[in-house]
C-alpha cells in the first residue's frame, strides 16, 4: 500500500514538474443552431424466440440464463432415437432398391440389344423399360425420404442463429417439447437500434447514414440515421426516427433509455472550439483553457451546437481572448503548467 501511494505521488510530482506540450487555438463566437435533448429507447437489433420444430423429450440443455453463445452452437437436443432408427431403415430400404435398379437396367439393356435384333416383342420391350423407370423412381422416392429424415434429425438441435446472449429460459431437462413450442429466448447484443419521436422541423435538419452522438448510461455511442418514419403521433405531432449502432464496449439493456440532443430551429450566439477540445473529466464536460502563468485552467461547459469539425459551448467565466488546449488535453490537470508549441 505505501508503495502504491508512493508510485501515484512520484507520478503526480512528475506531471506538475514538467510541462506538457500541448497546441491551443483562441476562443471564437459564431451563431449557431442550439441543441435540443430528446429522450428514446434501445431496441437490440436481434431478438428471437427459438422454438421446437419437431416434437420430442429434451435430452440436453448446452446453456444457462446469461450465457454468451455463438452463431450454430447447439442450444437444446430434443431425443431423435426414433428417427435414427427411421433412418437406418430408410438407408437400407435405398440400399435394396438401389440393386433392383442396377438389375432393372441390366435387363432393359439387354431387351433393347433383343429388340434390335427382333429376338422379343415391343411389349416384352416396354415392360423392361417400364420396370427400369419405375425401379430408377423408386430409388430417387427413397433418396428424397432419407433427406427428409435427416431434416427432422436436424431440427432436433435447436442452434444459436447469431452470436448473442441468452435471455430466457423456457423449458426443462426431461420434458416434452411440442412442435412449436418456445424454447429459450437470445438477443443479439452487439447491435442496436435507437428509437426516438421527434418534431418535424427537427427531422428536416437530419441527413440519412450521418453519425450522431447518442448517449445511454453516461456513456456516448456513435450511432447511423436509419430512417424517418413518416407515421406520426396526431397529439404530439412528433414523427418516429431510427438510428444503428455497433455497442463495442459496455453492457447493455433491451428497452433501456438513451438520449441525443439534435438541433432545433432558430440561432444563438455561443463560443466556438474544435471538437477535439471538449473531454471528459471527472465525470463533467469540460475545456482547459491557459491563463497567464501558462497554468492549464479546467472549466465545466454544455454543448449548446454543432458547426462541423467545431462546437459550440456555453460555460462561466470564458471570452473571446482564452486560449483553449485542443491537443494534448488528455494528459493534462488543473494548474498543470504548460508548454505551448503552436504559438497561437
Amino acid at each position: 500500500m505505501i508503495r502504491k501511494s508512493l508510485w501515484v505521488l512520484f507520478i503526480a510530482l512528475n506531471v506538475y514538474a514538467n510541462p506538457s506540450l500541448v497546441e491551443v487555438v483562441q476562443i471564437q463566437k459564431a451563431h449557431v443552431n442550439p441543441l435540443q435533448e430528446f429522450v428514446g429507447t434501445l431496441r437490440f437489433d436481434k431478438n428471437s424466440v427459438l422454438a421446437a420444430q419437431n416434437e420430442g423429450i429434451v435430452r440436453a440443455i448446452h446453456f444457462e440464463v446469461g450465457d454468451f453463445v455463438k452463431k450454430n452452437q447447439v442450444l437444446v437436443q430434443i431425443d431423435s432415437q426414433l428417427l435414427e432408427a427411421q433412418i437406418k431403415a430408410a438407408q437400407a430400404n435405398l440400399e435394396s432398391a438401389k440393386s433392383q435398379n442396377n438389375n432393372a437396367l441390366k435387363d432393359y439393356e439387354r431387351y433393347e440389344k433383343l429388340l434390335e435384333s427382333k429376338s422379343i416383342t415391343q411389349k416384352e420391350y416396354d415392360d423392361a423399360l417400364l420396370q427400369s423407370t419405375s425401379a430408377l423412381n423408386q430409388v430417387e422416392a427413397l433418396k428424397a425420404r432419407l433427406n427428409e429424415l435427416y431434416i427432422q434429425k436436424e431440427q432436433k438441435s435447436i442452434k444459436a442463429p447469431y452470436d448473442g446472449i441468452i435471455v430466457e429460459k423456457m423449458i426443462n431437462l426431461g420434458e416434452w417439447a411440442s412442435s412449436g413450442k418456445a424454447l429459450v429466448k437470445m438477443v443479439n447484443t452487439q447491435v442496436a437500434e435507437f428509437n426516438f419521436s421527434v418534431p418535424l422541423y427537427i427531422i428536416e435538419g437530419l441527413k440519412q447514414n450521418q453519425t450522431y452522438e447518442i448517449v445511454v448510461n453516461n456513456q456516448i455511442i456513435q450511432a447511423k440515421l436509419l430512417a424517418a418514419i413518416p407515421n406520426g403521433d396526431s397529439l404530439t405531432r412528433t414523427f418516429p426516427i431510427k438510428f444503428k449502432a455497433t455497442l463495442e464496449k459496455g453492457f447493455f439493456y433491451d428497452g433501456q433509455e438513451a438520449k441525443i440532443a439534435l438541433s432545433k430551429k432558430g440561432e444563438i450566439e455561443a463560443f466556438v472550439v474544435p471538437r477535439d477540445a471538449v473531454i471528459k473529466r471527472f465525470e463533467q464536460t469540460v475545456i482547459f483553457v491557459v491563463n497567464e502563468e501558462l497554468q492549464a485552467v479546467m472549466i465545466p461547459v454544455r454543448i449548446v451546437g454543432y458547426l462541423g469539425s467545431n462546437v459550440a459551448i456555453d460555460a462561466q467565466g470564458i471570452n473571446e481572448n482564452m486560449r483553449v488546449v485542443f491537443k494534448g488535453n488528455e494528459r493534462i490537470f488543473p494548474n498543470s503548467p504548460l508548454q505551448i508549441i503552436n504559438n497561437k
